[in-house]
């Protein structure tokens, strides 16, 4: 461990400790999904799904979410059920994506996730009550006490380079995926998820990165049910909501661009949904666009001969104030899993 990783963690232990002695509790369960690296994990469309799965078994769920990076001062609502009340630049990209998608089930945001939480008690009409929570991107939140922690991994980059903040990607030290209930591998191929008891040692032959990760994350925490998902393109939309299906975009011409945590991700998407990337621009994660970035961006896809301009539903989120070109498309993301994880979070 370097000096800055030392200096890092020493300041993450310290406020760890402190708040986890003054953590408080909702008066329903919580259910967090999160991850131990600053992101890239697909905590977004999992959230979304899991949201979904939730009141499709008869659950009245609501997200509470930081709203990173968005201005508005919580707690206040991203949406009350009917799609977004605020913009990317209120609410930040992922909570206007998660309130775009999400239709009866509400999300608020706030810094503070248990007074988020009493706020939808307080506010909510019974109809919408909910008697679940799913908390985004909180398995560093020590303030509020969740029933079940689900940490995601990203199978292509699982931990980065090892190294904390400042100098790598990791919020705390790899061994406390120790504390999680349950874990995913995301980004894997299509293939059976390891059960309960595979998960300890046995069970289908997987690719032989993916059974060293298993392999690894079973001498943290040997008994954790960990499970295999896919993050699959599903269709392409444009800013006016226009569906071109995965065969009509096949072949296509395209500059793509993004403003992600794992932006060669998209790019491997990209080429797996069979398009042909002319030209690529990556940005910071949660990048603000300027009109001077649209210009170059468009110049860009002029000067590549680009049939269409691509990029991800999160970063469409943030170009909302900007006239879009026609030829803008966002590639929809599927997260699929399977069933038996659903199973294991709501058992």
């Amino acid at each position: 461990m370097t000096l800055f990783e030392l200096l890092y963690f020493l300041g993450y232990s310290i406020k760890k400790g402190y708040v986890a002695m003054n953590q408080k509790r909702l008066p329903h369960q919580v259910i967090s999904i999160g991850n131990i690296t600053l992101g890239g994990t697909g905590k977004t469309p999992a959230t979304i799904a899991l949201a979904g799965e939730a009141k499709q078994r008869g659950f009245r769920p609501c997200i509470l979410t930081r709203g990173y990076k968005g201005k508005a001062k919580g707690p206040c609502f991203v949406s009350r059920g009917e799609g977004p009340l605020l913009s990317a630049d209120e609410a930040g990209d992922e909570a206007v994506l998660m309130a775009e998608k999400l239709r009866d089930i509400p999300v608020v945001k706030g810094k503070n996730r248990y007074e988020a939480g009493m706020f939808s008690l307080s506010s909510l009409p019974s109809a919408l009550q909910p008697d679940m929570f799913l908390l985004d991107d909180g398995f560093q939140h020590w303030a509020l006490f969740r029933n079940k922690d689900i940490v995601l991994i990203d199978s292509s980059v699982p931990f980065g380079n090892r190294k904390m903040l400042p100098l790598g990607t990791l919020r705390e030290p790899v061994k406390e995926i120790r504390r999680a209930d349950i874990i995913v591998i995301t980004k894997t191929p299509s293939h059976p998820s390891p059960s309960r008891g595979e998960g300890k040692g046995g069970g289908d032959s997987h690719h032989p990165k993916i059974e060293s990760l298993i392999k690894e994350i079973k001498t943290y925490n040997p008994d954790v049910p960990i499970f295999l998902a896919e993050h699959s393109p599903e269709a392409f939309i444009t800013a006016k909501g226009k569906t071109f299906s995965l065969e009509q975009a096949k072949g296509k011409m395209v500059f793509a661009f993004c403003g992600i945590g794992n932006p060669h991700s998209f790019r491997e998407t990209l080429l797996s949904a069979g398009l042909q990337i002319k030209g690529f621009l990556a940005y910071r994660d949660h990048h603000r666009y300027s009109a001077g970035d649209m210009q170059s961006i468009k110049d860009n896809a002029e000067r590549t001969e680009s049939e269409w301009i691509v990029t991800t539903e999160k970063d469409i989120m943030r170009l909302r104030s900007f006239s879009m070109p026609e030829n803008l498309v966002s590639l929809a993301i599927e997260f699929t899993v399977d069933g038996r994880f659903y199973d294991e979070v709501f058992s």
